[in-house]
């Protein structure tokens, strides 16, 4: 709920009446759910402000063997038949706990209609059954399988993007570090405000923790059920910006694939994303930064609401029209 003091000044007019309507649904927070409550009551709100399921020509289901030999489900959606198309494989968001391919699936199918382009979505395993770093390793499994299937989908292995939104940016970042570790070179980093630092400490996090949809108890709620203890935090795997590697030293980005943001303005994540690009910079990757006034995390499943979805939509598209031309 909204509380006194907070910059709700700050959002664009639409944004505020999608929070005003949330606020007097009154449906229980989602930090108040068990796990298994929370992912069906994101699973029943998927959709209700998102644009409509574009039509495409391949709507297939995949199954992805993960590592230890679990089948992780996975959606191929693309706007021809014909290929061999560029790819990008999305991660979806929710705070590692919530969400799936189906939540994602008009956003998934916007990307691919706009950008002429197949997408891959994942459904990498979640917490608390799973915790850090299985979804890493799933998003990783899932990158190396594409590349070795790429061929027998339809797909152009030598033009592979990875993205996501949230959560799933922290996985595209983390994937894209491991890509450039192991040699394999991707098109694009597509990042729908991804979480980057390891400890929740910037003016973002402070000025937007009640209010604003994401709230600090959310994120407290998320990593709770995700890490194994305190430590995780400081892992470079959760935490691309300023975590570490074993020998205690963070990971340099010298190498990888160019990055498009797309962050909120009113969003607590929206300082560490800008750091994240503002170290990429730093180490000569080209980056794209775009941060939409007066939105908040989320926004961009809200296009029936707000038109800054769709303005968000078309510069992700843009940028990977760009990146596989």
């Amino acid at each position: 709920m909204t509380r006194p003091g907070t910059s709700r000044h700050r959002l664009a007019p639409a944004m505020r009446g999608v929070l005003d309507r949330i606020d007097r649904a009154g449906h229980p927070a989602m930090h108040s759910l068990e796990p298994s409550q929370a992912r069906a009551a994101y699973e029943a709100g998927a959709g209700v402000l998102d644009v409509p399921l574009a039509p495409l020509a391949r709507v297939e289901p995949l199954v992805i063997p993960a590592r230890d030999g679990t089948g992780l489900p996975a959606r191929l959606l693309a706007p021809q038949a014909a290929g061999p198309l560029p790819v990008l494989l999305y991660f979806h968001g929710g705070g590692f706990t919530v969400g799936s391919s189906a939540t994602h699936e008009a956003l998934c199918r916007q990307l691919a209609a706009m950008a002429g382009c197949a997408v891959v979505s994942v459904d990498y395993r979640l917490a608390p059954e799973w915790k850090f770093p299985t979804a890493v390793e799933d998003a990783w499994d899932s990158l190396q399988w594409l590349l070795r299937q790429a061929d027998a989908l339809g797909l152009d292995p030598a033009r592979v993007a990875v993205g996501g939104d949230s959560a799933g940016g922290t996985l595209s970042l983390v994937t894209s570090l491991m890509a450039r570790d192991a040699g394999v070179a991707l098109a694009l980093q597509l990042l729908f405000y991804p979480g980057c630092a390891g400890h929740q400490d910037t003016r973002s996090h402070h000025e937007f923790a009640h209010g604003f949809l994401l709230e600090k108890a959310h994120i407290d709620y998320f990593f709770a059920q995700y890490l194994r203890s305190p430590a995780d935090r400081d892992d470079w795997r959760f935490a691309p910006l300023d975590g570490v590697d074993d020998s205690g030293a963070p990971r340099d980005l010298d190498g990888l694939a160019p990055a498009w943001f797309g962050l909120a303005e009113c969003d607590p994540l929206t300082d560490e994303g800008i750091a994240m690009a503002d170290r990429l910079r730093m180490a000569g990757v080209p980056v794209e930064l775009e941060i939409y006034p007066g939105m908040v995390h989320g926004f961009i499943q809200f296009g029936r609401a707000v038109p800054q979805a769709i303005e968000a939509h078309r510069h992700a598209a843009d940028a990977l029209k760009r990146a596989f031309s």
